[in-house]
Parts: C-alpha cells; sequence; structure tokens
C-alpha cells in the first residue's frame, strides 16, 4: 500500500510540476511512462466550417488558445492561409481545407482525403451559414433564397453525414451547431433565413435523438445580434445599411459566442449543453431590442 501511494503521489506531483502524465508500467514498478499533457486535457480536433471571418475565426482562436487541433475549412483559400499563419505562429496545428459546404462532391473528396492523423474529429462546428436579403417573402430573390438553403441547411447535413459516423464507431464526439435566435421566430423580412435557422434547430434535435445511445454530445448555439460581416453580407456589401442594424446597441462579438462554443466543447462527459440562447443586453428576443 505504502508503494502504490507513493507512486501516485510521485503521479500527481509530476502532473503539477512539469504539465506531463505520467503513467506505471505496473503497480509494482516505479518507472513511469510519460505523454505530454496541456491544461488537464487531452487536445481535441476541432473541424470549423466558415472558419475565415466572424464566429467560426472568433472560434478557431478560442479553440486554439484552449490548446487544440483545427481543421478549419472556408472558400477563401487566401484568407485560409493567413490564418494557418497566425495560429501556427502561436504553436497551434492546423490544417486547412479551401471548398464551399455547398459543394458536396468536393466537401466528401476533402474529408476522404484528410491525413491519417487529423481522422479522428472530436469537434465539429458546423458554423458556415448566411442571410441574403430582408424582402418580403413575396418580393424575395430566388436565388438568395437557394444560397441560404444550400448553406444553412444542406451544407450542415452535408458536414453532419461526412463526419458524424466516425465519431459514433468512436463513440466519442461532440456537434455544434450555430443556430440563431431567428430559428425561434420568425421576424418582419426575415421568412426564408428565419426557415433555415428553425431546420438547424430541428436538425439539432434530431440529430441528439439520434445519437443518444451514444456518447456523443449535441449542441445548438443560437446569437442574436452579433456583429460581424453578417450584416453587410446580407445587404449585399451595403457596409452603410449594415452599420444601420447596430446602432444604439452593443451587439455581441464573435468572441462572446466563440466562449460558449469552447465551454460547450470542455464540459464534463456527463454534460451536454443542448442548447444555449446568446443575447445582448438589451435584446430581449429575435424582434425587441432597445436601442438608446
Amino acid at each position: 500500500m505504502g508503494l502504490l501511494f507513493e507512486i501516485f503521489a510521485d503521479l500527481f506531483g509530476q502532473i503539477s510540476a512539469n504539465g506531463y502524465i505520467c503513467t506505471a508500467k505496473t503497480v509494482e514498478q516505479s518507472d513511469f511512462v510519460c505523454i505530454e499533457h496541456k491544461t488537464g486535457t487531452m487536445k481535441k480536433i476541432v473541424l470549423i466550417t466558415g472558419a475565415t471571418s466572424g464566429i467560426g475565426l472568433a472560434c478557431a482562436r478560442k479553440f486554439a488558445e484552449n490548446g487544440d487541433k483545427l481543421i478549419l475549412t472556408g472558400r477563401n483559400e487566401q484568407r485560409l492561409a493567413e490564418i494557418r499563419k497566425e495560429l501556427t505562429e502561436k504553436g497551434t496545428e492546423v490544417l486547412t481545407l479551401a471548398f464551399d459546404v455547398r459543394d458536396r462532391k468536393q466537401a466528401e473528396k476533402s474529408i476522404a482525403n484528410l491525413p491519417a492523423e487529423w481522422q479522428e474529429i472530436d469537434v465539429l462546428v458546423n458554423n458556415a451559414g448566411l442571410a441574403l436579403g430582408l424582402e418580403p417573402e413575396y418580393k424575395g430573390n430566388p436565388d438568395d433564397w437557394e444560397t441560404m438553403i444550400d448553406t444553412n441547411i444542406k451544407g450542415l447535413l452535408t458536414m453532419t453525414r461526412l463526419i458524424v459516423p466516425g465519431m459514433v464507431s468512436r463513440n466519442r464526439g461532440h456537434i455544434i451547431n450555430v443556430g440563431s435566435v431567428a430559428g425561434d421566430a420568425a421576424y418582419a423580412g426575415g421568412n426564408v433565413y428565419c426557415a433555415t435557422k428553425s431546420a438547424v434547430k430541428a436538425l439539432t434535435d434530431g440529430l441528439r435523438i439520434d445519437v443518444s445511445d451514444t456518447a456523443l454530445r449535441v449542441t445548438n448555439l443560437k446569437p442574436g445580434l452579433v456583429e460581424t460581416n453578417f450584416s453587410n453580407t446580407r445587404f449585399h456589401g451595403d457596409t452603410d445599411r449594415a452599420a444601420n442594424v447596430y446602432k444604439g446597441i452593443e451587439p455581441l462579438t464573435g468572441d462572446d459566442i466563440a466562449d460558449v462554443a469552447v465551454y460547450a466543447a470542455n464540459a464534463p462527459a456527463h454534460v451536454q449543453i443542448a442548447e444555449v440562447l446568446i443575447l445582448a443586453t438589451h435584446q430581449a428576443n429575435g424582434t425587441v431590442i432597445v436601442r438608446k
């Protein structure tokens, strides 16, 4: 009993002293096998879609700070390279994949060709998404509708279908879908965008049911007003109109949402943070915002 106590005392001493986990080969042996360990948890492989800006980029930086390995996807290859350089200079292992989640064949090819050491993805952050237009439904642009549906719904489904089977087979993993307060109730001009985020909620809830016999966890993050390039995209580059969205209120930032994503991903294994609604202080829901 004395030897066993000494082994464990030595073990915990080494963890606190030098950041390594050390395990004895047998209870009787005093020599240890040591593996590098950081901040008390093993590094995860985190795949983030739409990682070149906004919430996706904030998630990349926050998961990097957490010590995780990152697979970053996006359409802009140059921007991906810039972000990879930024994060690798800070010690993060980063793999970038340039493709549009709307292109199922390209997504399939990219995931199928992952190097062996990157294949066991622990966290999938389905972030890629956008809003286009704010017209009444009967005046909407069908091309905008298709882009939103293909990105926000079908793109999310594509990535889920490609990544989650591996998680199920390993009985380990976490899917974090970035939904929206817009998925709870429609607002004026939101019609199709709100419908896509309502679909994200339904798909997230359905997936959580589907994997409830495994150790996988599924989370829906529902941001309110977040100041990113979201509104600039929605208004097709009309920066003045986009700026008006945030006037009179301090909106959320991408970092605010990323903080919640990292928290959810690092909750104890028995804790599943199923859904989080994140609003600015003076926003009550999707339609009530007090501007000062």
